[in-house]
């Protein structure tokens, strides 16, 4: 089976497939089995000491919350994020109720906003994760607590071709990566 991702070792389908376009089906809709599935995915994400220290918000298209994070988008997200069947805000908790520090909250967090794109493309959906956001904005516009933080945005529904020429182009470029770093090994 060809892969998607030019893989140098054998790796799971999903991680050889996996990609994050911009082109999305605007008449695909997410359903509550779907969504619950992919939030059940985040909850069951490891974290440093059991803290799971993330929170989202969660719009799915045509719902004011949904609105409210799509007015937070900034440039070219604004052109495509309106088709996608969600916005998923990953919210990190960076400091406990008494004010100390959360241990890693950012790397708990990546890792919830990654098990939830493994299980939506288990599903057969697709996923874009964006820094291209106001942070402050979503803050603000859904009175996020003290100690937390909005870090990303991420989209998710159904990939389309049938979209702008430029989003087309972007999704159909060459994707790469660069080469492994690795510091040490035996």
């Amino acid at each position: 089976m060809e892969t998607r991702n030019a893989v140098t070792a054998s790796v799971h389908e999903l991680v050889a497939n996996r990609w994050s376009p911009r082109g999305f089906d605007a008449t695909h809709e997410l359903n509550d089995a779907e969504l619950a599935s992919i939030l059940e995915a985040a909850r069951w994400t490891p974290s440093a000491s059991n803290t799971q220290p993330w929170a989202f918000i969660v719009g799915r298209r045509g719902g004011e919350v949904f609105d409210k994070i799509f007015a937070t988008l900034g440039g070219f997200n604004r052109d495509w994020a309106c088709a996608v069947s969600a916005l998923i805000v990953a919210v990190a908790e960076v400091e406990k109720a008494d004010g100390t520090a959360m241990p890693s909250p950012l790397y708990d967090l990546g890792q919830s906003a990654a098990w939830m794109t493994v299980q939506a493309e288990s599903m057969g959906l697709n996923v874009h994760q964006m820094l291209g956001f106001d942070a402050d904005a979503v803050a603000a516009a859904f009175e996020v607590p003290s100690g937390l933080r909005p870090y990303t945005v991420i989209a998710i529904g159904k990939h389309s071709d049938d979209v702008d020429a430029s989003i087309r182009e972007r999704d159909a470029a060459p994707r790469g990566r660069a080469e492994l770093r690795v510091l040490a090994q035996d």
